[in-house]
C-alpha cells in the first residue's frame, strides 16, 4: 500500500482545496499553512438567525478563495473536498451547537438536478461532519418541486417566493419532537434553509438549527 500511495501522489499530487497550491504528500489535512492563516474564518460560527430556524452557523464567509474552492465543489466534481469541508464544518458544529440537536440532516436537491449533478454536495457535507461528530447523517427532507436555481434570484423576496413549497419531509415519525440540525453549502439570504425549516416544524420537528461551510456577509 505504501508504494502505491507513493505512486498516487507522483501521479497525482494533493493540492489545498482552496487555494490549489500543491501539498507534501505527508499532509495531513488538504489545506495549506497559508489558506490557515489567511482564509476568511468567521468568528463565534458568523451566527445568523431565519425565519423558522433558530440559528446557522459556518466556519467561513463566501468570498475569494472560498468561494471559488465552493464552486468546484458544487458544480466540477470536486466530491473529495467535501472529507475537509466536513472537518470544518465539525469543528464549528462542536464549538457553537454541541448538544442542541438530535439528528443531523441536509438540504437536498431535486432528482432532476441530483441526475443533472450526479451527486448532493450536501448529502456529502452533512455524512461527512457526521463521521468527525461519530454520529450519522439521516434524510429527512425530499424536493419534488423543480425551482429556479437560488443564484439566478435577485432579492431575499424573490428567493423566497421562488422556493416556497418545494420540500417535503420524508418521514414525519422520524422527526418528531425532534431538534434536526440542518446542513448546506452555502447560506446567502437564508431562504432556503427557512423553507426546509418551515416543512420540518410543520411535519413535528421541535427544533431546526443549520450549519454551512460557508455564509455571505452581511
Amino acid at each position: 500500500m505504501g508504494a502505491l500511495s507513493a505512486i498516487h501522489d507522483i501521479l497525482f499530487p494533493p493540492r489545498c482545496v482552496f487555494c490549489r497550491r500543491f501539498l507534501k504528500s505527508s499532509a495531513r489535512m488538504q489545506i495549506c499553512g497559508e489558506c490557515l492563516d489567511t482564509l476568511p474564518f468567521t468568528k463565534n460560527g458568523g451566527e445568523m438567525n431565519g425565519e423558522f430556524f433558530e440559528l446557522c452557523v459556518a466556519p467561513l464567509y463566501y468570498e475569494g478563495d472560498v468561494r471559488e474552492s465552493l464552486l468546484r465543489f458544487k458544480f466540477k466534481d470536486a466530491t473529495g473536498y467535501a472529507e475537509e469541508y466536513g472537518k470544518l464544518l465539525a469543528d464549528c458544529i462542536r464549538d457553537n451547537l454541541a448538544g442542541r440537536y438530535d439528528l443531523i440532516s441536509w438540504v437536498p436537491l431535486s432528482r432532476k438536478r441530483l441526475k443533472e449533478r450526479g451527486y448532493d454536495q450536501a448529502m456529502l457535507l452533512a455524512m461527512a461532519a457526521a463521521l468527525e461528530l461519530d454520529d450519522v447523517a439521516v434524510s429527512t427532507l425530499e424536493k419534488p418541486l423543480e425551482a429556479e436555481k437560488q443564484s439566478t434570484m435577485g432579492s431575499p423576496e424573490k428567493r423566497r417566493a421562488n422556493i416556497a413549497g418545494a420540500y417535503r419531509a420524508v418521514d414525519p415519525e422520524l422527526i418528531d419532537g425532534k431538534r434536526i440540525l440542518l446542513i448546506d453549502d452555502i447560506v446567502t439570504t437564508g431562504a432556503t434553509l427557512s423553507e426546509c425549516a418551515k416543512t420540518l416544524l410543520s411535519a413535528g420537528a421541535k427544533q431546526v438549527l443549520c450549519a454551512a461551510v460557508a455564509r455571505a456577509k452581511e
